[in-house]
């Protein structure tokens, strides 16, 4: 698979199958993923790779408070700003209405969005969950650093066949993974990234997000016709 491939068969997968994914494979990707460019080559990531019974464990501590959804036990951070203008907050509840349209669930359900998203927390039945943390100290160059690490492994993961799905929704348990992880305190949960191999079957799966027009945010100057 080449890279142009791996960047246009990526989506956010939500619904994996069972299939286990051998530790030297995630070893990799992780590894690769490394050298993904770093300002003055600081590598501000830090990643924490679960399966088998350490992920069991994790999910079912949160499954056992359902009464904590949607917020759980608070975001460490904003994931959108606040008052998000236009474009960007019609884009943003374009594509949550059409996620929810896939799978039938209409905007009045608020039950059945909850179901929905509490799903965020059992990775998708992901059989890898990979945490993604960055030094508190850091500032937006090093921020930037680790988004480009995260984008770099998810194109690894396609190369391999797998799909993974970002999710800054984990924000929202920082504390639970905090302590069953043991991270230091001076290191801040980013996202969490479910990995593993696609259930092609189901709806959810199905449907891709839109993006703008290249028109739309970038301009071009100099070249030749």
């Amino acid at each position: 698979m080449d890279v142009a491939e791996a960047v246009a068969t990526r989506f956010s997968c939500r619904a994996f199958l069972p299939t286990p994914i051998p530790l030297d494979i995630v070893r990799d990707i992780l590894e690769r993923a490394a050298r993904a460019p770093s300002g003055g080559n600081v590598q501000p990531w830090r990643v924490s790779a679960l399966t088998g019974d350490p992920l069991e464990k994790l999910k079912a501590s949160i499954r056992a408070r359902p009464e904590l959804l949607p917020r759980g036990e608070g975001a460490e951070y904003d994931i959108y700003p606040p008052n998000l203008k236009e474009p960007y907050e019609e884009r943003r509840r374009d594509v949550g209405a059409k996620l929810y349209q896939a799978i039938g669930v209409k905007r009045e359900d608020r039950p059945g969005r909850y179901r929905q998203y509490a799903r965020n927390f059992a990775f998708f039945d992901a059989p890898v969950g990979l945490f993604i943390f960055i030094d508190r100290s850091m500032g937006p160059p090093q921020w930037s650093d680790l988004g480009g690490y995260i984008q770099t492994v998810m194109l690894l993961a396609r190369d391999r066949g797998l799909h993974t799905c970002g999710q800054e929704a984990w924000t929202h348990w920082h504390k639970t993974v905090y302590s069953l992880l043991d991270i230091p305190p001076h290191f801040i949960l980013f996202c969490g990234i479910a990995l593993g191999y696609a259930d092609e079957s189901v709806p959810i799966n199905k449907w891709r997000a839109p993006r703008a027009s290249v028109d739309s945010f970038a301009t071009f100057a100099g070249f030749a016709r």
